[in-house]
């Protein structure tokens, strides 16, 4: 820490579910370091992503504004240069701010204020992953027929996969950069975004995760899957999209896939540990805030759904722990907060401008004063949003105290009762004694999205951004993926005898 300025370390992972982890209350998941950060730190019982999918709600985290307002709309949309994230701003408080992993960038900008990348991003930086015009589906070879159930009857015990290499390369570029800022003179607080792309799927695990739990161990889901007639409107659309009444898929199937899901949650709080180990090994880890945190969940067969795309618990909710026990007390807070809020947060413990004076109105709050045990936090609505492909319209939630109300404009709205139906099993939006519930929910979505142009703006940029995918295929494309280049000068022993051997000594030192 310097002054009162501490360091930070984020970690991020995709597709993770608050609801399958150990500080929010699940006894199956074998997750000691994550279990270990939620009892000692401060956990956001009802935190909810921004958008359910992955570029949206990384977007949203990092800007502290809705995907609509920034004009991300999709996995294929470009997040503008011009449009300051918590790295900005704690790059002007006086932060180094890194990044390794995966954050999803789209476009020619790859740092969007990280002075450091780590890594390359898994996902490409070009426009090819947007939804094709017209709201079909994928059709030529990079997408055939995506997407489908085939992960979930494929799920089992691997060697090994894409994204246990890319998180191999997160793990150790993060935990080596650790322990060479503890040894390098600038004495500058550091921000590190640590960001791995598991429990993401294919559900596939090393034997050692594998191993860990046995088949009886895994919990099958609490809402059994629903006929496809029995689903609401904006359901029946992702089960038909998603490929969801696939044949053949059994309980079997089902387990395993969850069975999977939980190795790779094991695993992740494996690669956890060992960033908090290179923290504690440093000396850092006293002043360290390590903030947990997803882009969103996966709904693993509940109602028979899987994967993203919705507002149901499952795939909305997203775990939310600030662990820095010198700086903040244990506690829960049970007020809803969303990923938005992050940036704020980040401004008001970092020590840079207050949240009033940053550069535009974002949409999130600070939460510093909850962390710091300063009073209740206020309750105030959560906003999501979904504008990607998949289903007919844009469709929106709000969360306001114990209810969730979710629109879209040419399908029926549903209304849930979080409080006596934390399942959602109960559709309370044609319920005349919730009419009043509802009426006022509807308003404040009327207020906060152009529900009618926004179908036409999205699907203009789609076409935008299809036209210049298809051009840069012909000939030679752009290259806009990040490359890393190593540093030798400060990494190896080199005639400039000097900084070499300063690094040394600082390393004996401690």
């Amino acid at each position: 820490m310097t002054g009162s300025q501490p360091n930070i370390v984020i970690v991020m992972a995709d597709f993770m579910s608050a609801l399958a982890l150990p500080m929010y209350g699940d006894d199956t998941i074998r997750a000691p370091h994550m279990k270990r950060l939620g009892d000692e730190g401060v956990v956001f019982e009802n935190a909810y992503c921004n958008a359910p999918l992955c570029g949206p709600s990384r977007a949203s985290f990092l800007t502290g504004l809705l995907p609509s307002k920034l004009g991300v709309y999709d996995n294929g949309s470009e997040l503008p240069a011009s449009i300051p994230t918590f790295a900005h701003y704690l790059r002007l408080a006086g932060y180094r701010t890194i990044l390794s992993g995966k954050m999803h960038f789209v476009g020619p900008d790859q740092l969007h204020g990280f002075e450091e990348r780590l890594t390359t991003d898994v996902v490409p930086s070009d426009f090819g992953w947007g939804p094709p015009p017209g709201g079909a589906r994928w059709a030529d070879e990079e997408f055939p027929d995506y997407p489908n159930l085939d992960e979930v009857i494929d799920a089992g015990p691997c060697v090994r996969s894409l994204g246990i290499d890319f998180d191999d390369e997160v793990t150790f570029t993060s935990v080596n950069r650790i322990y060479q800022l503890a040894r390098e003179e600038d004495d500058r607080p550091f921000l590190m975004t640590v960001s791995f792309i598991q429990p993401h799927p294919p559900f596939a695990s090393p034997a050692e995760y594998w191993d860990r739990y046995d088949d009886g161990d895994i919990p099958m889901p609490a809402v059994a899957p629903i006929p496809v007639e029995a689903h609401d409107e904006l359901s029946r659309h992702l089960h038909e999209y998603g490929g969801m009444g696939q044949a053949g898929v059994t309980d079997a199937h089902v387990r395993r896939a969850r069975h999977a899901y939980y190795a790779m949650l094991s695993h992740i709080d494996d690669r956890i540990g060992q960033i908090l180990a290179a923290l504690e090994a440093s000396r850092l880890g006293t002043d360290t805030i390590v903030v947990v945190t997803a882009d969103h969940g996966n709904m693993l067969g509940e109602r028979g759904l899987w994967g993203l795309r919705t507002f149901f618990e499952w795939a909305e909710r997203v775990p939310l722990v600030f662990h820095c026990p010198a700086a903040f007390s244990a506690r829960r807070v049970r007020t809803p907060v969303s990923l938005v809020d992050v940036l704020p947060t980040l401004v008001d413990l970092g020590g840079g401008k207050e949240a009033t004076d940053i550069a535009s109105p974002v949409d999130g709050r600070s939460l510093a004063h909850a962390l710091r045990g300063n009073g209740t936090l206020a309750p105030r609505d959560v906003l999501a949003e979904y504008c990607g492909e998949g289903v007919p319209a844009p469709w929106f939630m709000i969360r306001r105290g114990r209810h969730k109300f979710v629109h879209c404009e040419t399908t029926a709205s549903l209304l849930f009762d979080l409080a006596g139906d934390p399942e959602e099993r109960v559709d309370l939006a044609q319920d005349a004694a919730h009419t009043p519930v509802r009426e006022d929910l509807m308003r404040e979505v009327l207020k906060q999205w152009d529900v009618t142009g926004l179908p036409g703006i999205v699907e203009e940029s789609v076409r935008r951004r299809t036209t210049i995918f298809e051009a840069n295929r012909r000939g030679r494309p752009p290259v806009w993926d990040y490359e890393v280049t190593n540093d030798p000068f400060h990494a190896y022993q080199r005639s400039y005898r000097e900084a070499w051997q300063k690094t040394e000594e600082r390393a004996l030192l401690r």
